[in-house]
């Protein structure tokens, strides 16, 4: 929908924006099928994300994102259990009406060999008749968890004033290459 609106207004930005759509499609399809992936394949898929979604914010979004800037090609992590959690921030953290924000800081702490990705975001919970925010994404996730990293992980999750808060850490997996 974001392109589709921008054909019109944009036509140069629509075409960035699909380039920015067929990298995302091209790591979700074929690139992500191991069990593990490079961790810097799984941070330019989240820059990709946040890049095609900062598209549709309204001027009164603050948008803040922190994420390694080292190649951490010799870490591995499983894909796509980050933009689960991306995702429900822009989802259910943006209002075109009402000032919001989405900050998003993933680091890797070389001392304690842990991941560590940390979310805040404005919290605008959905209707009862809105199905999108049926938690389904957070359940999946916290299977996924449990079968990979067994209870070598910690997700914690909650509003506070006012804000919805998350972080996920991880285990520093070495690549096996």
């Amino acid at each position: 929908n974001n392109i589709y609106s921008l054909i019109d207004l944009s036509p140069e930005k629509a075409q960035q924006a699909v380039i920015e759509l067929s990298k995302l499609m091209r790591y979700v399809l074929y690139d992500n099928t191991p069990r593990y992936v490079p961790l810097s394949k799984e941070i330019d898929f989240i820059y990709n994300y946040v890049e095609l979604m900062r598209l549709r914010l309204a001027s009164n979004t603050d948008l803040s994102v922190s994420l390694p800037t080292e190649k951490y090609s010799h870490i591995e992590v499983a894909p796509l259990l980050f933009i689960a959690l991306i995702e429900n921030a822009f989802k259910h953290g943006v209002s075109n009406t009402q000032p919001s924000f989405v900050h998003i800081d993933i680091s890797v702490d070389d001392d304690s060999h842990r991941i560590i990705c940390r979310i805040e975001n404005s919290c605008f919970p959905k209707g009862s008749d809105d199905k999108s925010g049926s938690g389904i994404g957070l359940r999946n996730l916290e299977r996924r968890l449990k079968l990979l990293y067994g209870s070598h992980y910690t997700f914690t999750r909650g509003v506070k004033d006012n804000a919805y808060r998350c972080e996920l850490i991880l285990p520093v997996k070495p690549s096996a290459s």
